[in-house]
């Protein structure tokens, strides 16, 4: 086989229709995500995200790359939901990062906790977990105020509470699977915890 020549050196030169990198093609567009979400997701999340249906989440303010996850996972059938697996079905990446965009500029409206008994536990395990059953305080993730971590964990604060009462339970009974770590922690609460955590994470700001 004869030496490589000079010309080995040299990348070839791209294919007149080769398509650029994916990342580079999906850049936000906020107004597009606003139209989409003004005629696909309004009806059930509410003006700007914030849903005034308790089985309905909040979506204003969300970390944008949770909000594209979690619509990823619904398409790809992930995360079960018959509703949203049939909305997200529809739409395209680019759809996606346009609502995530939008909904992460909006203005969250306050929640309010209900219970005063169980918000007392609510936070003692939000804050402290439960030592004797190993389960890790919600804070350490989710942060005190219920703010979440950009790209890792969602926003909490403000959030209904019986939709994250619903979401604890599917994780725990193996309802929901799209966070194995979210499904271990679960599994160590009690409807009671359940209701007091989430009753807790309605009223942070």
């Amino acid at each position: 086989m004869p030496a490589p020549g000079p010309q080995a050196a040299t990348p070839a030169p791209a294919a007149p229709n080769a398509e650029a990198p994916k990342t580079a093609a999906i850049k936000p567009d906020p107004a597009a995500g606003e139209a989409k979400f003004g005629t696909v997701c309004v009806a059930c999340h509410g003006a700007g995200g914030n849903s005034g249906t308790p089985a309905n989440p909040k979506l204003s303010q969300q970390h944008p790359e949770y909000i594209v996850k979690q619509l990823e996972e619904f398409k790809a059938g992930r995360r079960q939901n018959p509703i949203m697996q049939g909305f997200a079905a529809q739409l395209t990446d680019q759809d996606m990062r346009n609502i995530a965009a939008y909904l992460g500029a909006q203005q969250a409206k306050p929640g309010f906790a209900k219970d005063k008994e169980l918000v007392t536990l609510g936070e003692k395990i939000y804050r402290g977990g439960i030592q004797n059953r190993e389960a890790p305080a919600c804070a350490g993730c989710h942060s005190p105020n219920g703010a979440g971590i950009p790209s890792q964990y969602p926003r909490l604060a403000g959030q209904h509470a019986d939709y994250v009462a619903s979401q604890l339970v599917a994780f725990r009974d193996g309802i929901r699977k799209n966070s194995p770590q979210m499904a271990a922690i679960a599994a160590k609460l009690n409807d009671r915890e359940i209701r007091a955590v989430a009753d807790y994470v309605a009223g942070l700001r």
